[in-house]
C-alpha cells in the first residue's frame, strides 16, 4: 500500500479522535453550564424563603428532572451554600456578620414536620424538663414522631426522630401533650406526684385538655389522671 495512503488513512483517523475529544469537551461544558443555570435559579428561590423554610427536590420539578435537580442540591450541599436537612429536604444557611449559621433546630424540625406531613414532638425526657418535673437535660436532640425513624444531620448537629404511639402525640403542640410525653417517659411510679405539679403548673385549661384525652391513654395512665382530676 502506497505511504501516501497510509499516512492519509493515519490523518483522518486523528482527525475523528480530535473531534470526538472536542465534541465530548463541548457537552460537558454545555452540561456544566445547564447544571450553573440550574443552580442559580435554586438559589434565587431560596432567598426569597424566610429563616428555616424548607427546600423540598420535588418543589423544583419545574426547573428540571428529578436527576438534575438532586444533583444541582448535591452540588450546592458540596458548597455549603444549602443544608440538607432530610432526605429531599433542603435548608439555606443564614448570614450574619459573624459568618454563615444553621437555622435553629426547632425550625429545622418543624420544616421536616411539615414537608413530610408527620406529627412530631420533643420527647418524654425534653418534655419533662421543660415542666419542671425533672433537672435532667437530655444531651442528644431525640424528637417523637409518627413517621418511621431515622437519624439525619443538620451541619454539624445530629438529629433523631424515634416513631412513637398514637397516644404520645396527642395534642402534640398543646402543653397537655408535653404533660403526656412527660408521664409516659417518668412512668406508673412517678406519675401520680408528677400529676399533682401538673395540676398546678399547667392551670384548670390546659389540665382539663389532659384529662379530655384519657380515654385514649394506657390504662395505667388513664387511671392515674383519672385520680388527679377527682382530688
Amino acid at each position: 500500500m502506497p505511504a501516501g495512503r497510509v499516512s492519509d488513512r493515519s490523518d483522518i483517523a486523528g482527525g475523528r479522535m480530535v473531534f470526538a475529544k472536542c465534541q465530548k469537551l463541548t457537552y460537558i461544558s454545555d452540561t456544566e453550564v445547564v447544571m450553573q443555570t440550574l443552580a442559580d435559579q435554586i438559589m434565587k428561590r431560596a432567598s426569597t424563603l424566610p429563616e428555616g423554610a424548607p427546600i423540598a427536590a420535588k418543589g423544583l420539578l419545574h426547573l428540571g428532572s428529578r436527576a438534575a435537580v438532586d444533583q444541582a442540591l448535591s452540588r450546592l450541599v458540596r458548597r455549603g451554600r444549602l443544608l440538607r436537612a432530610g432526605r429531599g429536604v433542603y435548608m439555606r444557611p443564614l448570614e450574619s456578620r459573624f459568618g454563615a449559621r444553621t437555622p435553629s433546630i426547632e425550625k429545622v424540625v418543624r420544616a421536616v414536620s411539615e414537608q413530610r406531613g408527620e406529627v412530631v414532638a420533643s420527647n418524654g425526657a425534653a418534655a419533662a424538663n421543660a415542666l419542671g418535673l425533672t433537672t435532667q437535660v437530655p444531651i442528644r436532640m431525640v424528637y417523637l414522631t409518627n413517621g418511621k425513624s431515622r437519624i439525619f444531620s443538620v451541619g454539624k448537629q445530629t438529629v433523631e426522630f424515634q416513631h412513637a404511639p398514637a397516644w404520645q402525640l396527642l395534642l402534640a403542640d398543646r402543653p397537655a401533650g408535653e404533660a403526656v410525653r412527660a408521664l409516659a417517659w417518668l412512668g406508673p411510679e412517678k406519675a401520680g406526684t408528677a400529676l399533682e405539679t401538673l395540676k398546678r403548673k399547667l392551670g384548670p385549661s390546659a389540665f382539663g385538655e389532659l384529662v379530655s384525652v384519657g380515654p385514649r391513654l394506657p390504662t395505667w395512665l388513664a387511671r392515674s389522671v383519672s385520680q388527679a382530676a377527682h382530688v
